[in-house]
């Protein structure tokens, strides 16, 4: 080295301080990031989040048991409603052959004829008492607030005595299943009366459910 070199760098001593001060300064900048990442902080941050997620995954669990059974109870509920609105079709034939008997039938001296009327009529009520078991249930609107939900009026009703939209007429009955609308009933309805709403009796069915509870 020269002695110009040498010369400069006895004059310039703050060339020696700036690596020196740079060093302290990362030091200090060491013990602060050790002093922010305290381990006991950093484990009890982590001991929060683990609580949260456990919480966090019970609630999914829950909510996911609790879909589970409804789903389950809603396809055991409803898992025959094509089988049964298939069946009220056979009930409907039912009904139609024995509305297709004369009236004469019931005292004919044909005994074979009323015994096969007694036969269909005894098969049509088993059949819906074995729907009923499963939760079929037949709807009686006659009397009622006409409810679209459960009604589809077919035609109008001149009638000057019963309150407009009461169910006078029914076409064809009108089953649920569960709390489900398995087929509406086809009924008439009044026209020409009071504009007052139609009131059950007091051990009638409910006119918001549309059938017997």
């Amino acid at each position: 080295m020269s002695d110009e070199s040498q010369g400069r760098e006895q004059d310039n001593p703050q060339a020696d301080a700036a690596p020196k001060a740079d060093e302290a300064a990362n030091q200090a900048q060491a013990q602060e990031q050790g002093q922010e990442l305290d381990p006991m902080q950093v484990l009890m941050a982590e001991v929060a989040d683990l609580k949260d997620q456990r919480l966090r995954m019970a609630a999914e669990m829950e909510n996911l048991r609790r879909r589970t059974a409804r789903e389950i109870k809603d396809a055991k509920s409803y898992a025959i409603s094509g089988f049964a609105r298939d069946m009220l079709q056979v009930s409907d034939n039912l009904q139609r052959a024995l509305a297709a008997v004369p009236e004469q039938a019931d005292s004919a001296a044909d005994n074979g004829l009323k015994t096969l009327v007694e036969g269909v009529e005894l098969t049509e009520r088993a059949m819906l008492a074995t729907l009923e078991r499963h939760g079929v249930r037949k709807l009686e609107p006659m009397g009622q607030k006409f409810d679209p939900n459960y009604h589809q009026a077919m035609y109008e009703v001149p009638n000057t005595e019963v309150p407009n939209n009461t169910v006078v007429e029914v076409v064809q009955p009108g089953y649920v299943i569960g709390d489900r609308m398995l087929r509406p009933a086809m009924v008439g309805v009044s026209k020409g009366g009071p504009k007052e709403v139609a009131q059950p009796e007091s051990d009638g069915p409910d006119p918001a459910s549309g059938y017997d509870v």
